[in-house]
């Protein structure tokens, strides 16, 4: 009964999490679009540098929600597979992570 609870309450976690992660990553899409556009079409006064450090981090940031998502889900369901899975999935998150931060640092504002 209690791991059923626990189970339930780790998958309603992850499943915020993932939803969080994904709405940021779109957020953060759609925002950057919608400045490029201004950019373009009105020749708003925002600079491709910062479109991109703005987009970077919310790009960053969920992929660091979706790696909690994954440790959780592990949590759930611990197994071998899902154990290295996990491991596999965090490493190349955490790579990406790691490259898109540096990449955001690189960018100065105007």
């Amino acid at each position: 009964m209690v791991l059923e609870i626990t189970g339930m309450v780790l998958g309603a976690f992850v499943t915020f999490f993932e939803v969080v992660s994904a709405a940021l990553i779109v957020f953060g899409g759609l925002r950057a679009a919608l400045e490029i556009l201004l950019v373009e079409a009105f020749k708003k006064s925002y600079s491709y540098e910062h479109i991109r450090k703005k987009f970077t981090n919310k790009i960053f940031f969920g992929l660091e929600l979706l790696i909690v998502a994954d440790v959780l889900e592990t949590l759930r369901k611990p197994s071998l597979e899902e154990l290295l899975l996990v491991g596999a999935i965090v490493v190349v998150r955490s790579y990406l992570g790691y490259f898109l931060s540096k990449e955001a640092e690189e960018y100065q504002f105007d």
